[in-house]
């Protein structure tokens, strides 16, 4: 009889320490702050580092609870500028043009340090410079920049875009795209070019930062909008802690960190996600201080090539439009 009302006494504080501890992870869940990012896109390598801190725990750490949502039919940086996400995926033109307009987005941190994209065709084209555009057909998506971009590359070979038949693609495979009616198009080479590589199919590129600065400018970077900065800059000091812990991880565990991504996003190819996670891991900081610094310069620069390309209607007031000020201090 002693036995068994020892065992039930046993029980009892095990029950007890079982609903202590269910109610310690409830009440720490409740604790935890409820955040939205949003992509730019569908998820890829230039993602790594928040799928990372998600899985990783880097965000809850930071007391975050971060939802990773892809965009529908409003874009990220449209759903980041009317408070709908707390955060997004953007980019230093999307941005540039919103703040024309006054939309009031920010960019707080650059994904990648360096423009890594480029005009690519296959090597049978025979396109090595931008002269060689010339009497070719290009492929886009419908965007004024594109052919701003053309033109600013081609004049330094005295070469004119009039000579380029500039057609619109959509979102159409580059791969597809090149074997029925255009000859070139703008790609990120650690994602298309990578692919290529893996598909055995030599391409020639030429990148944009080969032939001006001002095309250096930063793609992808992460958003968040004025009234979240100022209402909330604790959120968005975590969230920037976090994010770049993760991407500072996928910097050094590319490997690790593509099998981190493979399991949010599994219907990706395996072997390109590895290859595109390899080859962007050093690309990501590159050559600055830390991961995710934006340079001033680099901001002026872009805009003013905007400006005098017709891309702006007016001139941008660049320190307004970016903020290293939530970065993790070294």
């Amino acid at each position: 009889m002693k036995k068994l009302i020892i065992l039930i006494a046993a029980l009892l504080l095990l029950a007890g320490c079982s609903n202590s501890s269910g109610s310690k992870e409830k009440e720490s869940a409740k604790s935890l702050k409820k955040v939205t990012v949003v992509l730019d896109w569908t998820p890829n390598t230039n993602h790594t580092g928040l799928y990372v801190a998600k899985e990783k725990g880097y965000f809850k750490k930071q007391g975050l609870d971060v939802d990773i949502i892809t965009p529908g039919d409003a874009s990220a940086d449209t759903l980041v500028a009317s408070g709908k996400a707390d955060f997004g995926v953007s980019y230093q033109e999307g941005i540039t043009q919103a703040r024309i307009q006054g939309v009031p987005i920010v960019s707080i941190a650059a994904v990648i340090q360096h423009n890594t994209s480029g005009f690519a065709s296959p090597a049978n084209k025979n396109i090595k410079t931008p002269k060689d555009f010339a009497g070719k057909t290009y492929g886009g998506w419908g965007s004024e920049v594109e052919k701003s971009v053309l033109s600013s590359l081609m004049k330094q070979e005295n070469a004119n875009v009039k000579d380029v038949d500039i057609i619109n693609i959509g979102d159409t495979d580059f791969f597809t795209a090149v074997k029925k009616n255009i000859d070139f198009a703008w790609i990120y080479y650690g994602w298309t070019g990578v692919e290529a590589e893996l598909r055995g199919e030599k391409l020639n590129m030429i990148y944009l930062t080969d032939y001006s600065d001002k095309l250096d400018y930063y793609t992808p970077v992460l958003s968040t909008n004025e009234k979240m900065i100022d209402s909330d800059p604790e959120t968005v000091k975590a969230f920037v802690k976090a994010a770049s812990d993760g991407y500072q991880f996928a910097i050094k565990n590319p490997d690790d960190a593509s099998a981190i991504l493979l399991k949010a996003a599994p219907d990706l190819d395996e072997d390109l996600v590895k290859k595109s996670q390899q080859w962007l891991a050093s690309k990501y900081q590159d050559d600055a201080a830390q991961w995710g610094v934006q340079k001033l310069s680099v901001w002026e620069n872009y805009a003013n090539w905007m400006y005098e390309n017709k891309l702006l209607d007016k001139k941008l007031d660049a320190k307004s439009a970016f903020t290293n000020d939530f970065l993790p201090q070294n």
